[in-house]
């Protein structure tokens, strides 16, 4: 079952005209991006106040720091990737600590650009394969609403396709306006009501000038909230005041001259949040109208092998590669393993393969984690290293909570290729969180890949 790409991701590219920074710009579009430059760092805010943007490469010789100070006291949530063509050190550094995602050393790798987007602003496409029945039942049953108006809830573990799931559902419902995210995981309570619903001149100290809302950015469109039971309980409230006032799930406001269309996901149960008192019943019941459950790729059977087909034909195309098979050994593997990243972790995990293949084969020995360490056996624990409980503790006896803890984050963050919402998730924690640990870690002198 295949959507097309109709909706692609849309990057800033803050630095340099000529530079080889530019020349992410091309490799950015190759792996589905809407690429706008910029060479100044006003005039990148100034775009970002209007229209908005899914993220932003900024090139490390500007002030990346003073950028990313700017866009928080604006109230941004914005990722930021930082670039640099043989950068200090220091610099990369700075970025990550001022708050930048993630660091792309250039001159830039096709394959690193595209992880770099996937990991951060997942992809544009709607490409959404498989025949397990319970996909293809909420795939059928996703597009067969897609030309309501009412709000669209779209449930499912971390990594399993909620977004590529909403997205084929606003391309099948043919609205005329655009496709937006905006993410409430890890994102404050100021930041996020910026995001959604903007704010005039002077509304606080660092409102220098109106800012355009996504849901006035989605008029005429779909305004795709992820993890929407991350958001606070004020923003819950105005939200639930514009679904009053609009009609059928449909939100606007005085400004925007067209509603749009929402859609949320969630990989949490919201029904559990509401009788914790965490979540607003009333929302709850406008989005429960229709729900889409995507079902984990643990349960898909035979799908793990056409999605890991798929993945290996895209990546060898994208890097000039002859499209390698996938021995049975290596399908055994893959087939065994319980995927607690999804479809996103398989993705990742056969990118892998493809630089590894021999001979035209993806073997069982091409088959491994972040690292290069080998799935299956070799690199879980035997039954004798499990507790009555069954929590792994060899090796643990004689290790502070302080070096258990730092294990497990790095550890489950190498496992999930990088991906820190899918490691929070799978650790219960937050994204701001995650992101706090891993910058406490980097202060202490532990060496942390900047994922």
């Amino acid at each position: 079952m295949v959507n097309k790409e109709q909706t692609p991701v849309r990057m800033l590219l803050l630095g340099k005209a000529g530079s080889a920074f530019r020349l992410a710009a091309d490799m950015a579009i190759e792996a589905g991006a809407e690429v706008t430059p910029f060479d100044d760092a006003q005039a990148a805010i100034d775009h970002l106040r209007v229209t908005g943007s899914d993220m932003v490469m900024a090139d490390v010789d500007l002030d990346v720091p003073a950028f990313i100070g700017q866009l928080r006291a604006e109230r941004f949530a914005v990722p930021v990737l930082a670039c640099g063509i043989a950068a200090p050190a220091e610099r990369a550094v700075a970025a990550i600590r001022a708050g930048a995602k993630d660091y792309v050393p250039l001159p830039p790798d096709r394959e690193l650009i595209a992880a770099a987007i996937a990991s951060v602003a997942r992809r544009g496409r709607t490409e959404i394969i498989g025949q397990c029945p319970a996909l293809v039942q909420a795939m059928h049953f996703g597009l067969a609403m897609a030309p309501a108006s009412a709000a669209i809830l779209v449930r499912g573990d971390a990594g399993t396709g909620k977004e590529m799931m909403a997205r084929a559902i606003h391309d099948a419902s043919r609205r005329d306006g655009p496709f937006v995210t905006v993410e409430c995981g890890g994102v404050s309570e100021d930041m996020l009501h910026a995001e959604l619903f903007g704010y005039e001149k002077g509304a606080f100290d660092g409102a220098v000038s109106r800012r355009t809302g996504r849901i006035e950015q989605a008029r005429l469109g779909t305004l795709f909230i992820r993890e929407i039971g991350g958001m606070a309980p004020s923003v819950q409230a105005r939200l639930m005041d514009l679904l009053r006032e609009g009609r059928s799930g449909m939100l606007s406001t005085a400004r925007t001259g067209g509603a749009a269309r929402l859609i949320a996901s969630s990989s949490v149960e919201l029904r559990q949040l509401v009788a914790d008192g965490h979540f607003r019943a009333d929302l709850l019941n406008h989005l429960g109208m229709i729900e889409v459950t995507l079902p984990p790729l643990r349960s898909r059977g035979s799908d793990i092998g056409l999605l890991a087909a798929a993945f290996a034909s895209e990546a060898a195309q994208r890097d000039g590669l002859p499209v390698p098979s996938i021995s049975p050994d290596a399908l055994h593997l893959l087939q065994a393993h319980d995927w607690p990243g999804n479809v996103r972790e398989l993705e990742a995990v056969m990118v892998r393969a493809v630089l590894l293949a021999r001979g035209g084969t993806i073997t069982a020995q091409a088959i491994v984690l972040q690292d290069g360490r080998q799935f299956g056996a070799s690199a879980m624990p035997t039954a004798a290293q499990f507790d009555a409980n069954g929590l792994p503790v060899d090796g643990l006896v004689g290790r502070s909570m302080a070096d258990v803890e730092r294990a497990l984050i790095l550890q489950t963050l190498e496992h999930c290729s990088g991906n820190r919402t899918t490691a929070s998730t799978i650790l219960g924690i937050s994204v701001r969180t995650m992101r706090n640990k891993l910058r406490s870690f980097i202060d202490a002198g532990y060496s942390v890949a900047p994922f």
